[in-house]
């Protein structure tokens, strides 16, 4: 082996434990292991000889805040607030030893991490209301709002700026989001299902970005690009995946979130009523949502107001939509290289430098979903284990990672820096004309495949 050949195969063994990308992939796969370690070996657990699930172990360790009416304070209670500690406790851990192998300021970290993760707790109190869920004002909304007002007003402590680790947060939260992507729901719709999430979303993505890039004349393409993938894609989740493709400023990507926030309440509304208005079925009408309303939690409230089949078709389309985020992503990041955001010398860059600018955490969000699918799948009692670690541990971790992740882009967005990404109101319409343009294909192709190519499609869904 030459000395070039060492240097090269050391860097590359280095990055595994000093990239910021790396960590996430790992911090992740240790919380989804130990949840579902927590499951399998616990007494009676999920994989017990009759096959019945059972409430996993970590559960009380890890909560957030509930609902509450009057008194905020009913959001917590003793049982919620020790899992709330354990929360703070396992991420103050967890993040604080990456910052510490990485940067080598894990105390500085632990500083300011207490009040990231205080706003955080705040956040989901607030969207525990009654008021606020029946609207769907979620935390991520909240926690925005909460960095912003300290931001762009005290302005962010110092000492509060270690722990505003906005990628970290979100990487890490994406890894384990895959463990709530699998693919046996492709086979819940089928080929109908796929059409409209897999065929229109590519077409709506490239569109919009031409339209933004060559009509609109919007100055930064990463700008963008992270609103066509937000608007086209699954909203929130994947802005921060094309995010890092793109690499994108936060300034950026908190347009894109902000705008998408709004259009999901405002869809998740009207569209229910505009359905039952025009007479449109459970199933057509559930596809149509699943396809263009962003986050997956306004998709599951605005199928509930028509029934139990719109529901169900419109959350398995929304999933199925899901599972591109890793793969638009990828596209993202190999066009970036290669064609829009090329090296200085203008050379065609390889594969080393496709490697090298590729976001390292969409591989450990893939590698989740392909293992977690398995799992599914092929073990006796794959759908006990599986359902008994999402639904009491690893959705609740993702969603504090995701929270602390918004709370960071408040603290670190400055107003006057957006105001420059909103000049002109173009950014607002290149989502108004993306959103537009979902609609009506969505709408067709649902009609399409499960009005008149497979009208039986849905039944085994209901």
């Amino acid at each position: 082996m030459t000395r070039k050949a060492a240097l090269t195969g050391s860097t590359r063994l280095s990055e595994l434990w000093l990239k910021e990308d790396w960590w996430a992939i790992w911090i992740g796969t240790i919380v989804l292991v130990v949840c579902l370690l927590a499951v399998v070996m616990s007494a009676g657990g999920a994989v017990s000889a009759d096959g019945d699930g059972s409430v996993s172990p970590l559960k009380g360790w890890i909560s957030k805040p509930g609902g509450w009416v009057k008194d905020p304070l009913d959001s917590i209670g003793t049982t919620r607030l020790w899992g709330i500690g354990g929360v703070f406790v396992a991420s103050a851990v967890l993040f604080g030893l990456s910052v510490e192998v990485t940067e080598r300021a894990g105390r500085r970290f632990l500083s300011g991490f207490p009040l990231v993760f205080a706003l955080s707790v705040l956040a989901y109190v607030l969207a525990g209301q009654l008021v606020a869920r029946y609207y769907s004002l979620s935390y991520a909304l909240w926690a925005l709002l909460a960095g912003l007002v300290i931001s762009n007003t005290i302005r962010t402590p110092e000492f509060v700026r270690p722990a505003v680790r906005t990628e970290l947060y979100i990487k890490t939260g994406l890894v384990i989001l895959g463990a709530e992507v699998l693919f046996s729901r492709l086979l819940a719709l089928g080929v109908p299902g796929i059409f409209v999430s897999w065929i229109v979303t590519p077409i709506v993505l490239v569109t919009t970005f031409w339209f933004g890039q060559r009509i609109l004349r919007i100055a930064s393409p990463s700008l963008n690009m992270v609103i066509s993938a937000d608007m086209s894609v699954c909203g929130v989740s994947a802005a921060i995946a094309t995010a890092a493709a793109c690499r994108a400023r936060k300034e950026e990507l908190s347009v894109a979130i902000g705008m998408s926030l709004m259009f999901t309440v405002i869809m998740m509304v009207v569209m229910p009523a505009v359905i039952r208005a025009t007479g449109m079925s459970d199933v057509l009408g559930g596809a149509w949502m699943g396809g263009t309303i962003d986050a997956t939690g306004a998709v599951a409230a605005a199928g509930a107001l028509l029934g139990d089949s719109a529901l169900t078709v419109a959350t398995t389309v929304k999933m199925i939509q899901n599972i591109l985020i890793g793969v638009i992503a990828f596209g993202v990041a190999v066009y970036w290289v290669t064609i829009q955001a090329p090296s200085e010398d203008g050379a065609q860059p390889g594969l080393s430098e496709i490697w090298i600018r590729f976001p390292k955490f969409v591989l450990g969000f893939m590698a989740v979903s392909v293992g977690f699918s398995l799992l599914y799948s092929l073990h006796p009692y794959g759908h006990e284990i599986v359902g008994t670690v999402i639904s009491d541990s690893t959705k609740t971790m993702r969603g504090w990672f995701f929270c602390l992740a918004f709370v960071s882009i408040g603290l670190e967005t400055d107003f006057r820096k957006l105001a420059e990404s909103l000049r002109g109101g173009r950014p607002l319409l290149l989502y108004v004309a993306g959103q537009s343009l979902n609609l009506v294909l969505t709408l067709f192709m649902a009609w399409l495949m499960f009005e008149k190519v497979f009208p039986n499609a849905a039944t085994p869904a209901r």
